[in-house]
């Protein structure tokens, strides 16, 4: 069989040598030092548990993936497909074996050849030294820890709405995210069993939290709702209830630097998702690749273009799959850019952010006491819950932590905030505080949007967003609020990007989200059944929930339009959205013409490429103002033409706007621009070498604490690249010590064991360690010089 793909946006050129910590420069034994994290990067709307990773690490290899083989060769048999990937996947088994040859067995966590060719593992400092070097080996990256980009609770709320008549039918759609309890009735029979990439069950179903069985997966199960549910509470009804939805479990139950369950998932188990999203049986042929994967996670902060998430969705594009991610929940700095997560800043990927579409909202006035000074006094969101029925006077109960686990709320069998109102983090579960006898439930933060949760819903008690203030008076010894009755009032956040849902720039200068939907207090479905035996229900809030809807919303173009490719689907819905980048599915299937990309940026010149997906001549017209010049500025396209237009911008950085292609007697189609602010002076904070007299060794090295990347005005500043080079003292060049990709912000120490790069002992004299950083958005990089002795 063969079939042809039309180009898609392009893969990025696989990038030079990195690593995330690279702590050793030589062959021999080297201890591993910690990586200390900058000031937190916290936003309006999240916080995470602490994940380590470890050692595990990205390699990516410079053979030819199955996606990049066929961007090139456009055509392909099944044959040659499966020959490609077992190409990609022969080329890793001659990586492993050069490192086994040299003492080294490296046991890979997942292989991926489809998407991008390389594979993962625990990585010692021996092993990456010898990747380093490795022609074979493009890359080194860091593995990352992804989380639900969604809140949610037990409840009810507003049911989305999809295209009137039509459902996606004969659409598979990938759901990347947690598991699914494909049994729930409301969600139709809709479900596939699925492929579970974190434990390896035979299924992808929701798993219950190996420390709390009574804790169970809900992510996964609620975004499946909003894709095909039907039924059950609220009348509920997925956007695209005709398709079929196909569970890849790449987030679960998994432990946090404390040892603790949390869910979550790792950036190598989004990008094996993907590997079998375009690939679902796994044989290595991608006809059979899902239309549409939704990834329902996000990696905070690390909007990276050149990432191995950002390559892999470009990889699935390439295959006809288009990736829908959310934008991330960790709040809106504005065009400084900085808050967008990952997968969702990569260029190739529809990144979707959350409206607020909820006329009113419900609010309680809340005062704390300590003692009898009055520390906090306001109205504040009523998340869900049961509206109080009147006010209530209560002390505060503390669970240990953040109240994550039913067993935080208990000391020998007795509860800690019975009858009295629990003090809780952002993740935790409010309906597990009120099982353990809380009267209200107090969720510190105060950057969730009031009826996020639900209301009113199956947690019986009060659920309110304290602000940080609050949370620390609340904190104090004998503490006690007051809880004032709830009323309704006018939403006035309606028709807003609500304060959670992530904005700006990603790291390769990209303006994000690409558009946005419904994406607080849906309707959905959870695991099992409620208490009176109805399928249970949830409201689920955040960018994840607003991804499912437009994933949903794609299918059905995609049932109603099979013609489009993967980049035509992805440009048509971020091009025809409406005011605000707000998702319409109906100007979306009347579109006539597609980009190649969904939005540009425009630190330098840059070209586009204009398709027809008419069946009509088009005469199309470029309005683009005064801060861009294009050429041409008219361009005639015939059915399925193609016509490349250059751009350059005129504008200041830190300028953004929307240049608009519209066919004569057709719609307009809107790509988002932006002129990424100047990097700032300096990447590198401050470089020390401690001690900077040291004699080599291999068990006690000197320490390099080198400041990396910024957080200035409300942006983050990455480093795309670091290295560590060697010079003698009297400026030879040596070699590389150390190579680093894609650094948020911190403090990074490197052990420097007085080796050369090449491993040999370095003679006594002086040397130079020459720090050079590379901003993500281009430009020119910062420089740090720190002088030693070696002995």
């Amino acid at each position: 069989m063969r079939r042809r793909r039309r180009p898609s946006l392009g893969l990025p050129a696989l990038a030079a040598l990195a690593a995330a910590a690279a702590l050793a420069v030589d062959e021999s034994p080297a201890p591993r030092v910690a990586v200390e994290p900058a000031a937190p990067l916290a936003g309006a709307g999240s916080t995470h548990p602490q994940v380590a990773a470890g050692e595990r690490r990205i390699v990516v290899l410079r053979t030819p993936s199955l996606a990049q083989r066929l961007a090139v060769a456009r055509f392909a048999t099944e044959a040659q497909e499966r020959q490609w990937t077992a190409q990609a996947l022969a080329a890793q088994q001659q990586v492993l074996g050069e490192l086994a040859a040299h003492g080294l067995g490296v046991r890979p966590d997942y292989t991926f050849a489809r998407v991008l060719d390389g594979f993962s593992a625990p990585l010692d400092p021996r092993a990456v030294a010898l990747l380093e070097r490795d022609p074979a080996v493009a890359g080194i990256y860091p593995v990352r820890a992804a989380f639900p980009a969604s809140l949610s609770a037990p409840g009810a709320a507003a049911a989305v709405a999809g295209l009137a008549g039509a459902d996606g039918r004969g659409v598979r759609i990938a759901l990347l995210d947690t598991g699914v309890d494909a049994a729930q009735p409301a969600l139709g029979g809709r479900v596939e069993p699925g492929i579970d990439l974190v434990d390896r069950h035979p299924t992808a179903a929701a798993q219950p939290d190996p420390q709390d069985p009574a804790r169970v997966e809900r992510h996964g199960t609620e975004l499946a709702g909003l894709l095909v549910g039907a039924g059950g509470r609220s009348g509920l009804r997925g956007v695209a209830a005709g398709a079929t939805v196909l569970p890849i479990r790449i987030a679960g139950w998994q432990p946090d630097a404390r040892g603790r369950d949390v869910v979550y998932a790792r950036s190598d188990q989004l990008v094996a998702g993907l590997d079998r999203a375009v690939d679902p049986n796994g044989d290595g042929d991608a006809h059979d690749a899902a239309r549409i994967a939704l990834v329902g996670v996000s990696e905070p902060y690390a909007a990276f273009a050149d990432s191995p998430e950002a390559r892999a969705v470009a990889g699935a594009l390439a295959l006809d799959t288009l990736v829908v991610a959310p934008a991330g929940d960790e709040g809106a700095p504005g065009l400084a850019g900085g808050s967008v997560g990952g997968p969702g800043g990569a260029p190739a990927a529809l990144a979707v952010g959350a409206l607020d579409t909820r006329p009113a909202t419900g609010s309680v006035h809340l005062a704390v006491w300590r003692g009898l000074r009055l520390a906090f006094d306001g109205r504040l969101p009523l998340l869900g819950g049961a509206e109080p029925p009147r006010p209530l006077l209560l002390r505060v109960g503390l669970p240990r932590g953040d109240g994550e686990q039913a067993s935080d709320y208990f000391d020998r069998g007795l509860s800690r905030v019975a009858g009295r109102a629990a003090l809780v983090g952002a993740g935790a579960d409010p309906g597990v505080a009120a099982a353990a006898g809380a009267r209200a439930v107090l969720v510190a933060g105060g950057g969730a949007a009031a009826g996020a949760l639900g209301l009113p819903g199956a947690v019986a008690v009060p659920v309110v967003s304290v602000p940080a203030t609050a949370a620390r008076a609340l904190r104090a010894p004998g503490a006690a609020v007051a809880l004032g009755g709830a009323r309704s009032e006018a939403n006035p956040g309606l028709g807003r990007l609500a304060r959670f849902s992530s904005r700006g720039l990603a790291f390769g200068g990209e303006p994000k989200p690409d558009l946005v939907a419904p994406g607080v207090a849906l309707a959905t479905a959870e695991p099992g059944r409620a208490a009176d035996g109805a399928p249970a229900s949830a409201a689920a809030s955040g960018t994840g929930a607003a991804a499912a809807v437009v994933a949903g919303s794609a299918a059905v173009l995609a049932a109603l339009r099979p013609a489009l490719t993967a980049p035509e689907l992805a440009s048509l819905l971020a091009g025809s959205a409406g005011p605000g980048g707000l998702l319409d599915v109906g100007a979306s299937l009347a579109g006539e013409l597609a980009a190649s990309v969904t939005s540009l940026s425009l630190g330098r010149a840059r070209s586009l490429v204009l398709t027809s997906v008419s069946s009509r001549r088009l005469v199309v017209g470029l309005a683009a103002g005064p801060s861009l010049r294009v050429r041409p500025r008219r361009v005639v396209l015939g059915p399925g033409r193609s016509a490349r237009v250059r751009v350059v911008a005129r504008a200041r950085p830190g300028s953004s706007g929307t240049l608009v292609a519209t066919p004569a007697g057709g719609q307009p189609l809107r790509i988002r621009w932006a002129v990424p602010a100047a990097p700032p002076a300096s990447l590198l904070r401050f470089a020390t070498l401690d001690p900077a007299r040291f004699a080599p060794s291999d068990t006690a090295p000197a320490v390099l604490a080198v400041g990396a990347g910024l957080v200035a005005r409300g942006a983050i500043e990455p480093v795309l690249r670091l290295d560590v080079l060697l010079y003698s003292g009297a400026g030879a060049y040596e070699g590389v010590l150390a190579r680093e990709r894609d650094l948020l912000p911190g403090t990074y120490r490197f052990g420097i064991t007085g080796r050369s790069p090449t491993g040999a002992r370095l003679p006594p004299g002086r040397y130079e360690l020459r720090l050079v950083a590379w901003p993500a958005g281009g430009g020119a990089p910062s420089r740090l010089t720190v002088r030693c002795t070696v002995q």
